[in-house]
């Protein structure tokens, strides 16, 4: 550039208002005539506090929301205090945004005390006496509470160990041989000849008629102070009364015109939403024992308890009282905890329901006294809202509904066990899925013996009965006389794995053909235990092309299993060692042709490939031809005693 270029750069530079002046410094300001290119560190300051403030907002939002968080007011919503009242609402609540209205179903939980007269042998007579027994009737638990929290995962191998046959002696024998007739207290019966004087002539007079009568009566029964006593014996069983017939009494476990479908998402990766529960007092109940069979933490009722002294003293619920509680997921675990609570006293004179007093759960964690949620009508059933993202899987459901009717745990992994075999226990429930439990009544140590289980799930009702052999071993079996229990278990693995693929045709995740999947693939993290699904001995232990490291045994009656892509074998597998059911054979890994940690396991009958979750399997054991009458005998009993009526004055509300 030359000094004429440069000079009319100078100067068009100089016309819109640059100059040649000296570099920008922190003495800029020096001097009388400020020259506008001062640095202040006033605003340097707040432009750096302005920054971090907007990132440490920002880095708060996308917190909360990777916690799962999606509101700040939720005290607001479950205080509910701008709702407007309105008639014939149906009872759902719809605090969250919905396009459509949740489908509600009806619930039962009925704890109930029935007696009935019971024979049995003492010292070579014959005695009748009442004997309580106790059956509950529930549809499975929809949601799970705080109940079930700290249940044990599920483990086919702790399902084998709950399920092995009980061994007892005649005096922890139970027995449950109904008499035909009802008595008061106790009465012995003895058996004798009839004397051949007291056979009457063809033609008597009423008098004759009458000492006879009198005769047999006093030389059969008979107290324990052997003084003759008249009692009446019904002439001959009825249908009722040998359990052939039953009067529609008992539970169903059909839900019609209910279709629960998610919105945009699986159920199985969707949130847990809010759901209702509407609970009626059938007599006089403790409040605090209400709650906390309805998923109320001990912590919960004492804060409750508090928070209600002022406005709602009475520590028991009369007869006819409601409750409405508003269930919300809980952002510390995987359950629903009560986010509101209300009180409705039932008023005979204008046959309406009162509210009396509503609790709310703050964002604190306090409970607070709240206004009443918006008016329905209440139903004459107990009612809860169907959230299909709450439904939990039938294993968690049992447990909560067990809990709930107080259950102690040994037996609710009995009742589990005998199912499992039949059912898959991580499936998720339906509504009106229910069960039936019969016990004896407790002990002096608060045991109770369990004599009769009933799992109705969709359409299918499996039953189960007690029984005992000669040789002092009891089990459960199902009407005809098998045990609920199979000789190969379904999902061999620790916890049971989460089914990713089924068996059938399917397009292969690596070469992307439409191949025959041979088998199921159950998930799971690797060095995840494997176990035998039966008794029987190792064919194979070592790589497959394909499967890579896999295990084959060989069971009886021509079944085989197959387990594939372990990560490694335990130690001793090989061929020709024999394994029993529930003994680790290996480790689940992702060798061979597989996109990740998971177990391939096939089941063969008679060489051919069968759907391992679907196929009907042999029961482990059966009972001997030689018990069919006595067991039969036993089925009608507890039957009967399944379509009793309770007893009027011993009857528990499990609400």
């Amino acid at each position: 550039m030359n000094p004429t270029q440069r000079n009319r750069h100078a100067a068009l530079l100089k016309s819109t208002g640059y100059e040649d002046s000296p570099a920008l410094t922190v003495q800029s300001t020096d001097g009388e005539i400020p020259h506008g290119r001062e640095l202040s560190f006033a605003w340097l300051t707040g432009t750096v506090m302005t920054g971090l403030t907007s990132v440490l907002l920002m880095g708060a939002a996308l917190y909360v929301s990777f916690q799962g968080q999606d509101t700040f007011s939720t005290a607001y919503e479950a205080l509910q205090l701008a709702r407007p009242k309105a008639d014939n609402i149906t009872p759902t609540d719809m605090s969250a945004k919905s396009a459509r209205i949740r489908p509600v179903a009806a619930t039962r939980s009925d704890l109930e005390i029935i007696e009935a007269s019971i024979r049995e042998t003492v010292d070579g007579r014959d005695m009748i006496r009442n004997q309580p027994f106790m059956r509950i009737r529930a549809t499975l638990a929809t949601a799970a509470t705080s109940l079930s929290e700290g249940v044990p995962d599920y483990d086919p191998v702790a399902i084998l160990n709950a399920t092995q046959p009980i061994e007892v002696n005649d005096a922890t024998a139970i027995n449950t041989d109904v008499y035909g007739a009802e008595v008061e207290g106790e009465v012995a019966v003895r058996l004798a000849a009839m004397p051949s004087t007291f056979v009457p002539p063809r033609a008597i007079s009423d008098q004759l008629a009458a000492e006879y009568v009198r005769g047999v009566v006093e030389s059969t029964f008979y107290d324990d102070a052997a003084s003759p006593t008249l009692a009446y014996a019904a002439l001959g069983p009825t249908v009722r009364d040998l359990g052939i017939s039953t009067d529609g009494t008992t539970l169903g476990g059909i839900a019609e015109n209910v279709t629960a479908v998610p919105k945009t998402t699986r159920a199985a990766d969707a949130g847990l939403g809010r759901s209702e529960r509407i609970l009626t007092i059938k007599e006089q109940t403790p409040l605090d024992e209400i709650l906390r069979k309805n998923g109320f933490t001990d912590a919960m009722v004492s804060a409750i308890s508090g928070t209600l002294q002022n406005v709602f003293p009475s520590t028991n619920l009369p007869a006819g009282a409601r409750l409405r509680i508003l269930f919300g997921p809980s952002r510390t675990s995987n359950t629903l905890i009560p986010y509101r609570m209300s009180i409705y006293q039932h008023d005979d004179a204008t046959k309406s329901d009162i509210h009396k007093a509503t609790v709310a759960l703050t964002d604190k964690g306090q409970y607070v006294l709240g206004l009443a949620p918006a008016e329905i009508v209440f139903p004459e059933e107990d009612t809860e809202e169907i959230n299909v993202a709450n439904l939990p899987s039938v294993y968690r459901s049992i447990w909560e509904t067990g809990r709930k009717h107080d259950l102690d745990d040994a037996t609710i992994q009995r009742i589990i066990g005998m199912f499992a075999y039949d059912v898959d226990m991580t499936k998720k429930i339906t509504a009106g899925d229910a069960i039936e439990i019969l016990e004896t009544a407790p002990d002096a140590d608060g045991r109770a013996e369990l004599l009769y289980v009933s799992l109705t799930l969709g359409s299918t009702t499996r039953r189960l009965y007690r029984f005992g052999t000669d040789d002092g071993v009891v089990d459960f079996f199902d009407p005809d006389g098998e045990t609920g229990k199979r000789f190969l278990t379904r999902r061999p693995l620790e916890g049971g794995g989460t089914l990713r693929s089924r068996f059938g045709y399917r397009i292969h995740p690596i070469f992307k053909t439409r191949k025959l999947h041979t088998g199921v693939d159950l998930a799971a993290r690797s060095g995840t235990p494997i176990y035998a699904s039966g008794d029987g001995v190792i064919e194979l232990a070592g790589w497959q092309s394909g499967y890579g490291n896999k295990v084959e045994i060989k069971h009886v009656n021509g079944y085989e299993t197959a387990y594939g892509h372990m990560s490694r074998f335990a130690d001793g597998m090989k061929p020709g060692v024999r394994v029993r059911q529930g003994q680790v054979i290996g480790y689940v890994g992702s060798t061979g042709q597989s996109t990740g940690p998971h177990l391939h396991f096939e089941i063969l009958i008679n060489g051919n490939l069968v759907d391992p979750l679907s196929v009907k399997l042999p029961k482990e054991n059966s009972l001997a031809q030689r018990y069919e009458g006595k067991f039969h005998e036993t089925i009608a009993q507890i039957n009967d005693l399944m379509t009793r009526k309770p007893a009027p004055v011993a009857v528990a509300q499990a609400n």
